[in-house]
Order: structure tokens, then sequence, then C-alpha cells
């Protein structure tokens, strides 16, 4: 009886379901289910472990979307101006209402592609290939920026 009482002692003293940060760091380098585990789940869409390269796409684009908002903003200043007519609309407010608009669109979009990421699109492409040609596109877009800028300086 003694055997068992300590036992119970010791896993009542470190219960493997607390959560704090630990939890969070364990879950994020060293998941365990990174597929399906069974051949009927298939058609079950999320999982608790999303690739890396998800997260290097998505933060990229993020950055990349509020260095857009940057230099966009500069190149009106010197005298260029927004061809998105959305975009147009909501700068003719205000710039605060501007960036927010954009980056919390931004993030939005990013959000939910990544959510979906294992989806497929059209039964052809998965989400997770459009975070790729975002990220692709605004990389595009902040070079060409960069190239106005420095031609108009």
């Amino acid at each position: 009886m003694k055997v068992s009482s300590a036992i119970s002692v010791k896993r009542a003293q470190t219960d493997r379901r607390d959560f704090g940060w630990r939890t969070v760091f364990f879950g994020f380098t060293r998941s365990r289910r990174h597929a399906h585990r069974r051949a009927a789940d298939d058609d079950v869409v999320f999982l608790d472990w999303h690739h890396p390269w998800l997260f290097f796409l998505s933060v990229g684009t993020m950055l990349l979307s509020c260095a857009d908002a940057f230099l966009t903003l500069q190149l009106i200043d010197l005298g260029m101006i927004e061809v998105n007519p959305v975009m147009n609309a909501v700068m003719a407010h205000s710039t605060l209402l501007f960036t927010s608009t954009k980056l919390s669109m931004t993030a939005l979009g990013i959000l939910v592609l990544v959510f979906l990421s294992k989806a497929q699109f059209l039964n052809r492409f998965r989400t997770g290939a459009f975070l790729t040609f975002f990220f692709s596109f605004y990389a595009c877009l902040v070079c060409y920026e960069l190239v106005n800028l420095l031609r108009m300086m």
C-alpha cells in the first residue's frame, strides 16, 4: 500500500496535462500528429501541426505587406497615384485607416489560408500553395516599388 500511495503522490505533483509555456513550446517543436491516423480521416482538413514553411510564408508575406504599405505612402508623397480603387478610397480618409485596413485584410487572408492549408481548391491545388503565390506577388511588388522610389529620388 505504501508503494501505490507514493506513486499517486508523485503523479499528483507533475500532471502532464497542465498547460504552460513548456506545453506550447513542446507542442510547436515536437507535435506528433503530422498526418491522419486512419484512411477514413483523409477528408478531415484540420491538423494540429502545420509545416514550418507555412510559418515562413505567413510571416514573410505580412512583413512584405508592411513594406508595401510604407513604400506606397512614400511614393504617393512623391507624386504617384494608388491604382487600387478600394485602397484609394480608403486612403482618401486617412493614412492610419489605409495602413490598418491593408494590414488587417492581409492578416485575415493569411489566417484563413493557413487554417485551410490542407484543403483542396477545385480538387487540384492545396490552398497552402496560394501562400507561396501571395508571398511571390508581394516580393515582386515591393521590388517594383523600390525601383520606382530610387528612380524618383
